[in-house]
């Protein structure tokens, strides 16, 4: 199995199992029907490349983010490294085991939920869908119900167990993809977009779910994910990849993505008892070269201080400090720290 030398917090220590490791992909889908187009002479468009050069490695255990714009190639990795498609170059393989040349044993390692099923049966129950895929994953009857009826009360799905998929809403679709995935044990899921259409309690729920996945002490499950919720993959992902125009732009956990791409946070702090006059000619004398905005709150008796700085520099403390020894009374400091959002529009920006 190949070893990785690289920590989740992408500096250096212990050598940790790589669970999926992508080694140069790129993927070409050719125009259909180029040589009836071309003998009729119609118009055509050019082959899409969804991938270019993408090599990235996952650790076994790890919480792995893919975020990216539509379009970006999101799926189209997902879909290789599940060998529903196969790369145009270079290759992928999950716990050492090649998606191509070892595809049957590939999907013995992986569960997939995908983010628009189409592959359930409309006209059966819930249950009986899961009892399906169950048997194609080769459960015995009493272990496939053993198997189903521990997927619904994680999903608090019971209720909903009877009633014909074509039924379901298109968030209990979601869940029912999920647990589909989770059918067998796969050591790695594929997760794309997990918490789709979910009310805001269920997408809580799944989404402390899939944590409980990867910390288990028995047999942690490695996750590959995408979404759009930005906010869930900051919340879940112990690194995240950006992708953009089929290529990857960036690999790291979410925290040192914010300081690298957006070096820079937004502070505003509340005084009294401080004349406006004087904040200024104090900030002014210890502070001759930064710009600050001074402005009064509405319906309060405050002024609100705003300025920029370098994430992790003193220069909040010193103005704390300034401010207090001129006489303010400090009444709220507030930080407004860079997003993934941010992080992802400076990439994007960047590739234009």
């Amino acid at each position: 199995m190949p070893e990785d030398e690289v920590n989740p917090n992408g500096g250096a220590g212990r050598i940790e199992s790589v669970a999926v490791s992508v080694d140069r992909v790129s993927k070409t889908f050719p125009v259909p029907f180029l040589r009836l187009k071309k003998f009729l002479r119609r118009k055509f468009k050019p082959p899409v490349e969804a991938l270019h050069d993408v090599s990235l490695n996952i650790r076994e255990g790890e919480i792995f983010g893919l975020i990216g714009p539509n379009g970006a190639g999101k799926t189209t990795l997902t879909k290789i490294i599940a060998t529903l498609i196969q790369p145009t170059a270079g290759s992928a393989t999950v716990n050492g085991h090649d998606t191509v040349g070892h595809d049957e044993r590939v999907r013995r390692e992986v569960g997939l939920a995908g983010a628009e099923e189409r592959s359930f049966y409309w006209r059966l129950t819930a249950e009986q869908n899961l009892l399906f895929f169950a048997r194609l994953y080769g459960l015995s009857g009493a272990n496939a119900r053993r198997r189903i009826k521990e997927l619904f009360e994680l999903f608090e799905f019971d209720e909903l167990a009877n009633r014909r998929f074509a039924e379901l809403s298109t968030g209990n679709k979601q869940r029912l993809s999920v647990a589909r995935a989770m059918l067998a044990n796969p050591p790695v899921l594929l997760l794309d977009e997990p918490t789709r259409s979910l009310d805001p309690i269920a997408a809580a729920r799944m989404r402390a779910t899939i944590q409980s996945l990867a910390q288990r002490n028995d047999r942690r499950v490695t996750i590959f994910l995408t979404s759009h919720n930005l906010a869930e993959v900051e919340e879940l992902c112990d690194r995240v990849a950006i992708i953009g125009k089929g290529k990857i732009r960036a690999i790291d956990s979410p925290a040192n993505l914010r300081a690298k791409r957006t070096p820079e946070e937004q502070h505003s702090i509340e005084f009294t008892s401080l004349a406006p006059a004087d904040a200024e000619q104090a900030l002014r004398q210890a502070f001759s070269e930064r710009f600050f905005i001074l402005e009064r709150t509405p319906g309060a008796q405050r002024w609100k201080l705003r300025f920029a700085r370098e994430t992790g520099d003193e220069t909040l403390d010193s103005v704390l400090r300034v401010l207090q020894q001129s006489g303010a009374v400090i009444r709220a400091v507030e930080t407004e720290r860079p997003t993934l959002l941010d992080v992802l529009e400076s990439y994007e920006k960047g590739s234009e």
